[in-house]
């Protein structure tokens, strides 16, 4: 009896041997960090300039990305907050849902030269080459530059839950490849480096906490060999920012809102430690 028994267990030690577990198969306790890069698009806004001698609303403005192109930037130390970038760091509560702390480094600029409506004042109005006969206001450069390009920095912390569909393309080893759907929610602050140049004065441009966001994604991710991945998500969201800081005197504020829709390509690893 001693012996079948011991010839048992030797199968079944086998049996274990040659169909290990996949490290894919679970994700609890596995962290991940990723790396890459985004284009954004943004909804026209309308921005409300006060300070000391002026209080006006500028309406449907609208602002596009900086995008830098595939640079080199992306990949050196001492560049890479230049363009615009995604990092986010995160963890595995359960097999499918984790939680991760990010920073999206959008770029946001004002189109210049167009012309929007207005209300308020503002003192020496027509100095500028701003007024129209229409009564609109061309947003010239020696009135008003406006962009938040280092950056709009939306800081922030997501939950997400990751599927695995490799069986939908038949994979028979997903620890050699593995095929995810994710999607997420989050939300988080706004702390940007506004550039500002307002009716001839002196430029603030310096990071500030300036308001709220919130997001929704949905993506693809590819990993490889077990710990690395590529991923494609698709994100949009509300940008609230009630406190943006234009000019050296404290007393100069702005405030917009907005929704953005970002497209983001990154690579990352994913391991336990």
């Amino acid at each position: 009896m001693l012996f079948f028994c011991a010839i048992f267990q030797h199968i079944s030690a086998q049996e274990v041997q040659v169909n290990p577990e996949k490290y894919t198969a679970h994700n609890k306790g596995k962290f991940y960090i990723f790396w890459g890069g985004n284009r954004e698009d943004y909804s026209k806004s309308d921005i409300r300039f006060k300070g000391k001698d002026y209080d006006f609303t500028l309406y449907n403005v609208d602002a596009h990305d900086k995008p830098k192109g595939f640079h080199i930037d992306y990949f050196n130390p001492i560049r890479m907050t230049i363009p615009q970038t995604n990092l986010r760091i995160g963890y595995f509560i359960t097999d499918k849902y984790n939680i991760s702390i990010g920073f999206d480094h959008m770029k946001y600029v004002m189109f210049q030269d167009r012309a929007v409506d207005y209300s308020g004042n503002y003192p020496n109005q027509g100095s500028y080459g701003e007024t129209l006969p229409n009564g609109q206001i061309l947003l010239t450069e020696d009135f008003l530059t406006f962009e938040h390009t280092d950056g709009l920095n939306y800081v922030n912390t997501e939950i997400a839950r990751v599927d695995d569909i490799s069986k939908w393309f038949k994979i028979p080893n997903t620890d050699k490849i593995q095929i995810n759907l994710t999607e997420g929610v989050g939300g988080g602050f706004l702390y940007p480096k506004t550039n500002t140049k307002l009716l001839g004065k002196e430029r603030y441009d310096e990071f500030h906490v300036s308001g709220y966001g919130l997001s929704a994604k949905a993506g693809l991710n590819v990993t490889f060999f077990k710990y690395f991945f590529i991923q494609g998500e698709l994100k949009g969201g509300y940008i609230n920012m009630n406190d943006i800081r234009t000019t050296k005197d404290k007393a100069d504020r702005a405030e917009q809102d907005f929704w953005f829709f970002q497209r983001i390509l990154v690579i990352g690893g994913i391991f336990r430690i």
